[in-house]
């Protein structure tokens, strides 16, 4: 897991990557919490899954945004750290250019940049979206949403209350050549405190699915 640090917008990016064995194996994004309430790249859930799609081989970046750890810059309410994802992707790329398709997982304001991320790049084929503040942030922009994906979030989050995801989940559900898979797990907070391990086995699962379907296609 070597750490890399590369140019963003407003300086450099500090992250950890795990490079792909295979040439045409597909990258994975993986995007922190907020960076104003202690959101890091070393979020548990962040770690979490960023092995988990290592170990599925993926070329997995996880990134620390502007103003967080060794990232240069300063917090910039969203639209700066759009730029920076986008920056992140466009390096991945650079190291594996042959790449056959790209997938994009946040937890919290995380979710809230990868979504619009998914709408500016076309090669993205699958999300995940954890927590999505749909409560504080405005995601009117997917509209349609280009990639099929899931959404997981806690019936006892208190950030985030389930009305306001479902409510996201629900407009979604309603546009045509996408599917997205909810669930919903009982008891869990939004920071998914002693529910983490169900949380990324739900996502392993998803994301395994998810892959055999492709595997079938072909």
């Amino acid at each position: 897991m070597p750490e890399v640090i590369f140019n963003g917008p407003a300086g450099r990016l500090e992250g950890r990557f795990q490079p792909a064995k295979s040439r045409n194996a597909p990258i994975a994004l993986i995007l922190h919490p907020h960076p104003q309430f202690g959101g890091t790249m070393n979020n548990q859930i962040v770690y979490q899954l960023f092995y988990m799609f290592a170990k599925r081989e993926f070329a997995v970046l996880r990134f620390n945004f502007r103003g967080v750890g060794r990232s240069q810059g300063e917090f910039d309410h969203g639209s700066g750290e759009l730029s920076d994802a986008a920056a992140a992707l466009d390096w991945v790329q650079t190291i594996h250019p042959d790449a056959r398709a790209c997938w994009i997982a946040g937890f919290s304001f995380g979710a809230w940049i990868g979504m619009q991320l998914l709408m500016r790049r076309p090669e993205v084929e699958g999300f995940i979206s954890i927590a999505p503040p749909a409560n504080l942030n405005d995601f009117s922009f997917l509209a349609p949403c280009p990639s099929s994906g899931l959404i997981a979030h806690g019936d006892a989050d208190k950030v985030v209350p389930v009305k306001d995801v479902q409510a996201l989940v629900d407009k979604l559900k309603t546009q045509k050549g996408i599917v997205i898979d909810q669930t919903t797990i009982s008891g869990a907070n939004h920071f998914f405190e002693n529910h983490v391990e169900e949380l990324v086995g739900v996502c392993s699962d998803y994301v395994d699915r998810r892959l055999a379907a492709i595997t079938d296609a072909a």
